[in-house]
């Protein structure tokens, strides 16, 4: 190596991406400091939670030279491109309310994309408060069945049950605009919200609405990034046996078909149709299997 490039190399600064803006983050490096940065010619694809190294160009400011090892990488994608939504997470917070009404199918979306990634799942019913908490609550038990654990709440009064499910996690919270991400996020960490929404002011041109992600800490060991609010979630990434294994309840069926190449859409000898017919496995599950290999094949 030159010495030159050996020099610099050493001068990089060990960081991790707290917050993105575009083809802008905000980096917090190993003494808490933060610098304001930017990627060295056209490299993107970084996410929030990404582990980098640094080179300052002047104070408060630095250049991304070098992306760290990911352990896990939460995103999404249709046939034309990929969002990445956080780096580094060890469990995904699925967060829904009964109003505004939910997407059964985001959620499940959600779920095989943690599935997939390594990532484990939980669920939060916010806004238990309201009248239809009850119904929506209800429509979970399908959920809870499968293994995935639900946490009901109001985030507005009280989120204190919700601390034991992110202990030594760092948890990224997706979900549809309106169920209360930002709501938990103020309540779990006042203090760290009050300080990013200064910086995004900043950097973001004073947008009040989560537009990207944001990493807070509420201890050494635990972590929660924020994430815009969803309203649709492909997984266009994932092939027709990777989709069908991150349905948890499909597993025991899958190499059971007559054909070694059904589709599980409509063919003879399908044996998710036949565990689906037989109660084992839920129709509106199956569904939203399906119809994401429709949108594979549009």
């Amino acid at each position: 190596m030159p010495p030159g490039k050996k020099k610099a190399s050493l001068a990089l600064l060990d960081g991790q991406i707290v917050a993105s803006f575009g083809r802008r983050y905000l980096v917090e490096l190993q003494d808490g400091t933060t610098l304001d940065c930017v990627t060295r010619g056209r490299r993107g694809a970084l996410a929030c939670g990404d582990r980098v190294g640094v080179a300052r160009s002047g104070p408060g400011q630095g250049v991304i030279e070098k992306l760290g090892a990911r352990d896990t990488l939460l995103y999404r994608s249709d046939r034309v491109r990929q969002k990445l939504i956080a780096a580094n997470v060890t469990q995904i917070v699925v967060v829904v309310a009964p109003v505004p009404t939910f997407h059964e199918d985001l959620i499940n979306r959600c779920l095989a994309a943690a599935e997939h990634g390594g990532m484990s799942s939980l669920i939060v019913l916010n806004k238990m408060d309201l009248p239809q908490a009850k119904r929506a609550l209800k429509s979970l038990a399908l959920y809870e069945q499968l293994g995935y654990r639900i946490v009901a709440l109001s985030a507005k009064r009280d989120v204190s049950q919700l601390l034991a499910f992110l202990r030594g996690e760092t948890s990224a919270l997706v979900g549809q605009s309106g169920m209360g991400k930002s709501t938990i996020v103020n309540a779990l960490a006042p203090e760290a919200a009050v300080r990013i929404a200064e910086i995004s002011a900043a950097l973001d041109s004073g947008r009040h609405t989560t537009t990207h992600a944001r990493l807070y800490h509420l201890g050494h060991d635990t972590h929660i990034i924020d994430s815009p609010g969803l309203q649709e979630f492909g997984l266009h990434h994932l092939d027709m046996g990777e989709l069908a294994d991150a349905f948890v309840e499909f597993r025991p069926w899958l190499g059971r078909c007559r054909f070694r190449d059904c589709h599980h859409m409509s063919e003879p000898g399908c044996a998710l149709t036949a565990a689906c017919v037989a109660g084992k496995i839920s129709e509106r599950r199956l569904e939203s299997y399906r119809q994401l290999l429709r949108e594979r094949a549009s």
